[in-house]
């Protein structure tokens, strides 16, 4: 098992340029099934959920061929609807390639997706979305059976502005004849990207942004070479990195406007933001000051993904801040951990209340989920002495190599083989 070790106390300061997002990638991988011919993803991040997906694509007869960031799919061999078993339970997104399949080949099966626990996070909406498109599905055995040979267009509402759900539907919709809606769809600005993603193959999407999308189905979409929007919440994490330590860190190829709830949250704690183009700096005070409140919600909101983030921040800040997740009910898991390092932190239900502290202490603790463990390392990075972070692979998931991310800015962490003497004794630390 792989661990980060933190010493912490060191000030982040310089400059780091983001990749594509996780959260954009994953489901324009999916939808490169659509065309015939070669797809091109550049900005494309070396995380774990990316590989897997790409391993994905192959059993289902794709070709994909990465290197230095750069995704080559080749998917004229298309020709497998059943998605693999181990594969498809190690990343929620597997759950993405239902739409695409079914566009392409009519037919697809899939088990229940994996991915972090963090909730219920049940695929209803997913299937809701499909059936309304004609889809028959058959739920039997952990698997999910789809017969797409009477699809057709049609109007689609979700009860909730599901990101994944919403995304199946706009794939599956590319290829049929007449106008799909989606009413309550989700606003994110990955669903925006998307949408540019497959008009720029031929597609004919509208309202990507807005609660209201319309899908006009083409007969055929065309490969292309295309660059995911980067990645908002590895912007938000090194912004909130610089936060907990005092520093200065400039952020390129970044879309400030998508960050605008975080950026407001690390305003109030008295973080001066500075934006030019496609680039943010953030200037952190020698010592943060508490938010009031902040409560998750479906974007325009504050993004849950930041959640965790935020509130290792919020244990070093003067004062009491209130955090509320209102989207995913277990994802308050790495408290105990920032507790065990010194914060104070009272939990009831969804709701977090902090109460700053004036320093933590580095510890042992346990990575349980991906933005969870994101949050235990900007502890450590906070920390007095050294911090070991456990379970890093699911930090792996979202984050292309963070250690060398922040070290390029200035922090003292490296990535380390755990032994079985070092669960009990922590080694010192190697710079």
């Amino acid at each position: 098992m792989e661990g980060f070790r933190v010493l912490g106390g060191e000030i982040l300061e310089g400059q780091v340029r983001l990749d594509g997002a996780k959260n954009a990638v994953l489901p324009i991988l999916a939808a490169s099934l659509l065309p015939e011919g070669e797809t091109v993803i550049r900005d494309c991040p070396d995380i774990r959920d990316v590989h897997a997906m790409a391993g994905i694509l192959k059993t289902l007869g794709c070709d994909c061929f990465w290197r230095r960031g750069v995704m080559r799919i080749q998917n004229s061999g298309l020709k497998h609807w059943e998605m693999p078993d181990g594969l498809s339970k190690q990343i929620r997104s597997s759950i993405f390639l239902l739409g695409p399949i079914l566009g392409r080949l009519r037919r697809a099966t899939v088990t229940y997706p994996g991915g972090c626990e963090i909730g219920l996070r049940p695929i209803d909406l997913h299937l809701k979305g499909l059936r309304a498109l004609g889809v028959q599905i058959v739920d039997e055995g952990g698997a999910i059976y789809c017969d797409g040979s009477k699809m057709h267009a049609g109007d689609v509402y979700f009860d909730y502005p599901s990101v994944g759900a919403t995304e199946n539907v706009m794939m599956a919709a590319a290829l049929l004849p007449g106008v799909t809606t989606i009413h309550n769809a989700a606003r994110e600005p990955e669903i925006e990207d998307l949408q540019q993603f497959i008009n720029r193959m031929g597609g004919r999407v509208h309202g990507a942004g807005t609660q209201l999308i319309e899908i006009e189905g083409v007969q055929a979409l065309h490969g292309i070479d295309y660059a995911p929007i980067p990645d908002r919440i590895v912007a938000g994490t090194l912004m909130c990195a610089a936060a907990v330590t005092g520093g200065r860190v400039e952020i390129c190829n970044v879309h400030p406007w998508d960050l605008i709830p975080v950026m407001d949250k690390l305003k109030e704690m008295g973080c001066r933001i500075a934006e030019e183009g496609e680039a943010l700096t953030v200037d952190a005070p020698e010592r943060l000051r508490a938010f009031s409140i902040l409560q998750t919600q479906p974007h325009p909101g504050f993004p849950t993904d930041m959640q965790a983030q935020m509130l290792a921040a919020a244990c070093l800040a003067r004062g009491t801040s209130v955090i509320v997740e209102n989207v995913f009910e277990n994802r308050l898991s790495h408290v105990a951990d920032l507790c065990r390092m010194g914060a104070d932190i009272r939990v009831s239900g969804r709701t977090a209340v902090v109460q700053g502290v004036e320093a933590l202490r580095g510890q042992r603790v346990t990575a349980r989920d991906l933005r969870g463990g994101a949050a235990l390392v900007l502890a450590g990075l906070a920390a007095e002495g050294e911090t070991v972070v456990e379970n890093i692979g699911l930090i792996d998931r979202g984050y292309a190599r963070l250690e060398e991310m922040l070290s390029g800015l200035g922090a003292r962490i490296q990535r380390i083989q755990l032994t079985t003497e070092e669960h009990h004794v922590s080694a010192a630390f190697t710079p």
